[in-house]
């Protein structure tokens, strides 16, 4: 039997292009963009929609992940398919439509993260025929400015008019207490001050993890990414879905190594409790999730396999 590897498929397939005739090559030029980064399914009598805002190709050393020798980290990364001096970090915020309320969870990065692609959020909200001004209410998972900075634009001016805006009150606490501020290490203050630029002259209500925030959607509280980080619950009728937020970032490195402790988590080995808890009830009922920093569009299932997990991607489907 003829072995066929990879250098002889390209060669073939050379060979194969350069035999069609002249008139069979296309001649439009390539469009160079993507098409609208939206997707919606539905959840109950809920549509929800995926809003694709950038991805950061974060460069990465052996201090990414804590408790974890960096060579372990790159055999993961190439294992994946991905560059192993890098990590693509996409963000996907979502959007419920209740019926009644459209009721938005993180706001993105409007674009004010250095070096990301991003900041395409309220482009895809415009492409699901939804104006900003419409938009009832705004959840907020935790402080990172890649989940609070698409409230207001670079020029401070907000984006959400007419939404009230919930915030974790341990979050609150945490990044807008002076006297952490000034005893946070150099790499924490411009996340306080971030947080300060974003909320300013901003009315906000807290919530304590565990109460409901919007009609069909409960917070859950997942610390140790950040002291008030949050999860959410989102159900309609007999169907619900876990919004895991930043519980784990990067499916393939952190859900399949729910050990490991990025950088980014701020106590790890807390968030490493929180991650295996809200993965085990994810895979216990087999429900739906969604992940901020998943490939879009960021929603799949989670599998176990002794005492690790896996992600298995949603199919495209129609939110009919």
């Amino acid at each position: 039997m003829t072995q066929i590897n990879r250098r002889s498929l390209l060669a073939g397939s050379a060979l194969a292009a350069a035999a069609l005739p002249v008139a069979a090559l296309a001649k439009a030029p390539p469009a160079g963009k993507q098409a609208a980064g939206l997707y919606r399914y539905k959840l109950g009598d809920y549509e929800m929609t995926a809003l694709y805002d950038g991805v950061w190709n974060r460069a990465i050393d052996d201090k990414f992940v804590r408790n974890v020798a960096f060579p372990q980290v790159q055999q993961a990364l190439a294992d994946s398919f991905l560059p192993t001096d890098k990590l693509p970090i996409p963000f996907t915020t979502l959007l419920v439509n209740t019926g009644a309320r459209l009721v938005l969870l993180d706001t993105g990065t409007a674009g004010q993260i250095p070096g990301a692609a991003s900041g395409s959020m309220p482009e895809n909200l415009a492409a699901a025929g939804i104006a900003p001004a419409a938009i009832d209410t705004i959840v907020i998972s935790h402080f990172h400015p890649d989940h609070i900075n698409g409230i207001k634009t670079k020029d401070d001016e907000l984006v959400f008019p007419n939404a009230e805006i919930l915030v974790p009150a341990p979050e609150w606490a945490y990044w807008m207490d002076d006297a952490k501020l000034s005893t946070a290490p150099q790499a924490l203050k411009g996340n306080f001050l971030n947080v300060r630029r974003v909320f300013k002259n901003v009315k906000v209500q807290q919530f304590e993890p565990g109460k409901e925030v919007a009609p069909g959607v409960t917070s859950i509280a997942a610390y140790g990414h950040t002291p008030g980080h949050t999860a959410f619950a989102v159900a309609s009728g007999s169907q619900s879905m876990l919004v895991l937020s930043d519980v784990t970032s990067h499916p393939w490195l952190f859900l399949r190594n729910p050990e490991w402790q990025p950088a980014f988590d701020m106590d790890g080995s807390l968030a490493v409790d929180t991650r295996k808890h809200l993965l085990d009830r994810a895979a216990a009922d087999r429900m739906l999730v969604q992940g901020y920093h998943f490939p879009f569009p960021a929603s799949g299932h989670v599998t176990k396999s002794g005492a690790n997990y896996d992600f298995v991607p949603v199919m495209w489907q129609l939110a009919i």
